[in-house]
């Protein structure tokens, strides 16, 4: 299992590298902080922009207490408390970093947005590294959830979550042409939050759910085994009994 881990590490970045070589680089356009919704409420500028944030601390903050209240979440592998510590306290820090980004979109606070990640843009001056990081996982957690078997049950809520993450960058895309299908009432880059919300939302259930999986099942494997057990039973045909009588003829 070291071993695996050394080489997943490895492998990742080594990738990191070769792609930072044979990709050019990516400047930070200033049309970026050029945002749909700009309205102000109560005296906050980019009102939901600003507070779209606030799910990513509430589910961070819960995700932590769920983390150290009694094992709740039934952490057995070494590193696991550790680990997920972290990705509920970066959730939670999304939502102070996003929301004093919002409230003056700059190449100054854009940094605050996007840590730890956009440090190492910021030093290059190139988005490579963010774009890298962003996209990469959206590609091999779903191929490792369907293809690896899991130590835990509840795996396909990492498809769900990826799900989600995709659903999200392609509202930030769209953010000004879905303020203006959904008439001004709300911006594809609040959506996007609210989406990418339901990342963490998604791993929080499953760590909620899930149990040690015995069987060690991929899901490629399970779906293979559910689609060969419904042609089966879609393929048996009705058998029927018929019982004979012999009848009597009367000569009259």
């Amino acid at each position: 299992m070291r071993k695996r881990t050394l080489y997943a590490w490895g492998v990742a970045v080594v990738s990191f590298v070769v792609l930072m070589i044979v990709t050019p680089a990516i400047p930070q356009s200033e049309a970026y902080h050029d945002f749909a919704d700009q309205r102000e409420f109560f005296g906050i500028p980019n009102f939901l922009n600003v507070v779209s944030n606030f799910p990513f601390l509430v589910v961070g903050l819960i995700g932590l207490v769920l983390c150290y209240y009694g094992n709740y979440f039934k952490l057995s592998l070494q590193g696991e408390l550790l680990g997920w510590t972290c990705f509920f306290v970066g959730v939670a820090a999304v939502a102070f970093g996003s929301s004093y980004y919002h409230l003056k979109p700059d190449d100054a606070r854009l940094v605050w947005d996007r840590l730890p990640v956009s440090l190492l843009g910021r030093f290059f001056d190139d988005l490579r590294p963010y774009a890298i990081v962003q996209f990469v996982p959206c590609i091999a957690i779903p191929i490792m959830a369907v293809l690896l078997p899991p130590m835990y049950t509840h795996s396909t809520y990492w498809l769900w979550a990826a799900g989600f993450y995709i659903i999200a960058k392609i509202e930030e895309a769209a953010d000004k042409p879905i303020y203006t299908w959904t008439h001004h009432a709300v911006s594809g880059h609040t959506l996007k939050h609210l989406c990418a919300a339901m990342v963490p939302i998604f791993l929080t259930l499953m760590l909620v759910k899930r149990t040690i999986d015995l069987e060690r099942q991929s899901l490629l494997v399970t779906w293979k085994v559910s689609w060969q057990q419904y042609k089966g039973k879609n393929s048996e045909g009705e058998t029927c009994e018929y019982k004979y009588t012999a009848v009597s003829v009367v000569d009259s």
